[in-house]
């Protein structure tokens, strides 16, 4: 670590040591989906010091992202998110790797990506993309944080295969939503994308005290926050396929 990384980081090396702060740098997470949650925990990663951060999303930047997408300006209109991402990120913090992957996710791109990584981060919106995300994170013994928005609610935990329920086991239902595109009130993916990079950077700094096993609601509209305990479900068919 260069002298002007020490100084980058003084903040947080009091916290975590030096030895912690070379553990970011040589750490490698991948951020699905850089709209609303994404936006901010992949911009609370960089800044933090992690040395290699993937991007993937194959979406482009529409005027109805402003309102919540953190990352964008009016100047990215009909650009591609990863791109923009990840120039502005290498913007913000030239000591660390951004690799964006403009691509659709499907099982056989992140079974490619996920060899190289330690942690992922699901900042998606859709349902069908986190299950994606659960059946190769289980596959290949990969961690990840689960995030989801609604309106003023949100929702995560941290899935660690073979020590916590798959996501499958959280949510055996699709929740049915009839509304599209989805309401979200700005703040919400704030809120819920710097928790995901608080969990991301605690496993992989080695801390205890994670949000695993357990979810976190979030009520913007009363500021309420409340964890509950969840465990496998014994009849969970996907736990009994991974374990």
């Amino acid at each position: 670590m260069s002298r002007r990384e020490g100084e980058r980081y003084s903040r947080q090396i009091p916290l975590i040591g030096v030895e912690g702060q070379v553990k970011l740098k040589k750490s490698s997470v991948l951020v699905v989906g850089v709209g609303g949650l994404g936006s901010v925990a992949s911009f609370y990663l960089a800044a933090a010091g992690v040395g290699r951060i993937f991007l993937l999303d194959n979406g482009i930047v529409e005027e109805s992202n402003l309102q919540r997408q953190i990352m964008y300006t009016i100047d990215d209109i009909g650009k591609p998110k990863a791109i923009v991402a990840a120039e502005r990120l290498k913007r913000l913090n030239p000591y660390i790797d951004i690799e964006p992957i403009q691509e659709d996710l499907t099982e056989s791109l992140l079974s490619k990506i996920i060899r190289n990584i330690d942690v992922i981060v699901d900042c998606l919106d859709n349902w069908e993309g986190r299950m994606i995300i659960d059946r190769v994170a289980h596959r290949y013994g990969k961690p990840f944080i689960h995030a989801g928005v609604y309106g003023f609610y949100g929702q995560l935990t941290v899935i660690i295969p073979g020590k916590t329920p798959c996501l499958r086991c959280i949510f055996p239902k699709k929740p049915k939503i009839e509304e599209s595109p989805l309401p979200i009130f700005p703040t919400t993916p704030g809120v819920l994308g710097v928790l995901e990079a608080n969990e991301a950077l605690k496993l992989l700094l080695g801390r205890d005290n994670l949000l695993a096993n357990k979810l976190l609601i979030y009520d913007g509209s009363i500021g309420l926050f409340e964890v509950v305990e969840i465990t496998m479900g014994p009849d969970c068919p996907a736990c009994k396929e991974y374990y």
